[in-house]
């Protein structure tokens, strides 16, 4: 495939024809309710900032980062970075599909695996995608957990293209917590205050072998601890 035809595929809805009347209806429900909640009330939240020059160190020299943050956080994340053309890898699932739906009308884009390559396939598509400019993003303890549990995407990620990692968090001081849910999905409450934390980058050279990996996947596990602990000690106003 192309890489116009890539990225075109990216920010365009996938079809629905493999799922049941009932499925689309839902998918395409859910679709909006997310896109409508999340607009309505992340225009009221004010966002405070800490760590941009580590964004701008990411995006030096042609570089574009790999946005890399908790499942639970989608919500304000979503909307924060809005219209940047960033790439996620949504499940191949009822759930990833909607999520996939609600993310690209916020001007994001979505990689997705052919039904045999799956996973793997959505990684190799990233790649392509990253190397024909396009910014991408991972929640880095998805799609299923374990919860703040960091996974390894991103930093092959890095390592097949030169770019690098930008661990980010975003803590509401006021939310409900889907309790029920693997994650505690995070909602905001309307007109509260956010802390956006930006870690400094982290970059994984072409030549890592596995032990270098994994030591650079403790470092962004390192990281996002870090930046939670820093987050929720941000008082309440």
């Amino acid at each position: 495939m192309q890489p116009a035809a890539n990225i075109q595929r990216a920010y365009s809805f996938a079809n629905l024809s493999a799922y049941s009347f009932k499925e689309r209806w839902l998918i395409r429900a859910a679709d909006l309710a997310f896109f409508i909640l999340i607009k309505l009330i992340g225009r009221t939240v004010k966002f405070e900032i800490e760590g941009w020059e580590n964004w701008e160190a990411a995006s030096r020299d042609g570089k574009i980062p790999i946005y890399t943050f908790w499942h639970n956080r989608v919500f304000l994340s979503t909307y924060f970075w809005q219209r940047r053309g960033i790439v996620v890898m949504p499940s191949q699932s009822f759930d990833g599909e909607y999520i996939a739906r609600f993310i690209q009308r916020f001007g994001c884009g979505a990689a997705r695996g052919s039904s045999t390559r799956g996973a793997t396939g959505a990684v190799v598509e990233m790649v392509r995608l990253m190397r024909a400019g396009c910014p991408t993003a991972f929640t880095i303890d998805g799609p299923k957990g374990p919860r703040y549990v960091a996974k390894m995407g991103a930093v092959l990620l890095a390592k097949k293209t030169g770019n690098p990692i930008l661990p980010f968090t975003i803590a509401a001081e006021k939310y409900w917590e889907a309790r029920n849910s693997w994650d505690g999905f995070q909602v905001p409450k309307p007109f509260t205050r956010a802390h956006v934390l930006i870690a400094p980058p982290i970059f994984v050279s072409a030549n890592a072998d596995e032990a270098l990996l994994n030591a650079k996947r403790d470092e962004l596990q390192n990281s996002l601890d870090d930046l939670n602990h820093r987050g929720d000690k941000k008082p309440e106003r």
